[in-house]
């Protein structure tokens, strides 16, 4: 029996690796019978900038509810992702900021320190792109992007658990190397 996932293409430019990574995703998972929707964040139309803090809720725009809803239905969330400047794109990080608000991504019980995650029973996978070697970011950086998406946003509102693979030096990655990425890609939709 498939499962419900929602790929979350947080790279501004579908035209590009990320893209081809994140339609890859979804071809694999198909092909393994889940039913798979697709949201690429550069194509919605919303307001990043979170304007008052959460001392105002902002309305949320069409295409953040409609996310929202997307969320709600999936039981399993791939966020694919190049790492800029260590980190997530802004795109991404606005994405965040609009979207898991107090009451639907988390909630602070009288006196707790830690929230109740309110999106628990799903589990997430990240896939990242960078210039970086990937080991180089894991021992010299110690992956400030990979541990803000897991431990600080994804596990925060109670997702888990949450994997993560990582494609990398892209800037001069040969053809092959690309093709290699995307077949490594389908492989684990086809495992989930």
């Amino acid at each position: 029996m498939g499962k419900r996932i929602l790929v979350i293409l947080g790279h501004p430019a579908e035209e590009s690796l990320c893209g081809a990574v994140a339609k890859t995703y979804v071809k694999g998972a198909q092909a393994a019978g889940h039913e798979v929707r697709l949201l690429s964040l550069g194509k919605l139309q919303f307001d990043p900038i979170l304007h008052d803090g959460y001392n105002t809720i902002q309305p949320l725009e069409p295409d953040l509810v409609a996310a929202q809803d997307s969320i709600v239905w999936a039981e399993h969330l791939v966020f694919v992702y190049p790492i800029w400047w260590g980190s997530i794109p802004a795109i991404l990080k606005g994405f965040f900021d609009r979207i898991l608000l107090p009451g639907f991504a988390f909630k602070f019980q009288k006196g707790a320190l830690m929230a109740d995650g309110l999106l628990a029973n799903r589990t997430a996978h990240l896939i990242a792109t960078m210039d970086t070697p990937p080991w180089y970011y894991r021992l010299v950086y110690r992956m400030p992007g990979h541990n803000q998406m897991k431990r600080t946003i994804l596990e925060f509102c109670g997702i888990k658990p949450v994997a993560t693979t990582s494609f990398g030096p892209v800037k001069n990655s040969s053809f092959a190397t690309r093709e290699k990425w995307l077949a490594r890609t389908y492989q684990l939709a086809l495992k989930v």
